[in-house]
């Protein structure tokens, strides 16, 4: 019985800029909440390692290599390369937003 190998996780610019400004908005006011809420989304986007197509499809995009999971109140948007085993994140947006920007 074969193993499934796991997906690796690549950030793109926007995603990393977009988890930077969150933690760094956060500890202003209490570093342990960010510390913790990062954390969390870290090991939420790990899931996805071995679980790629956890996510459903983003509903502005409509292709099933653009997915998201929730993570509230915000919206963790990766694209899917099926062929490299890769996912990369693409955007932390917070449903408040509107629309993500990818």
């Amino acid at each position: 019985m074969g193993q499934e190998l796991a997906y690796k996780i690549d950030w793109a610019r926007p995603g990393l800029r977009d988890l930077d400004d969150l933690l760094s908005y956060i500890a202003r006011d209490n570093p342990a909440v960010a510390e913790r809420f990062g954390r969390a989304i870290l090991d939420r986007i790990g899931h996805l390692s071995t679980h790629p197509m956890l996510g459903a499809i983003v509903p502005e995009r409509n292709n099933p290599a653009i997915r998201q999971i929730i993570h509230a109140p915000f919206r963790i948007i990766y694209r899917i390369h099926e062929g490299k085993r890769l996912l990369q994140i693409m955007r932390i947006w917070h449903g408040a937003r509107g629309e993500p920007e990818i």
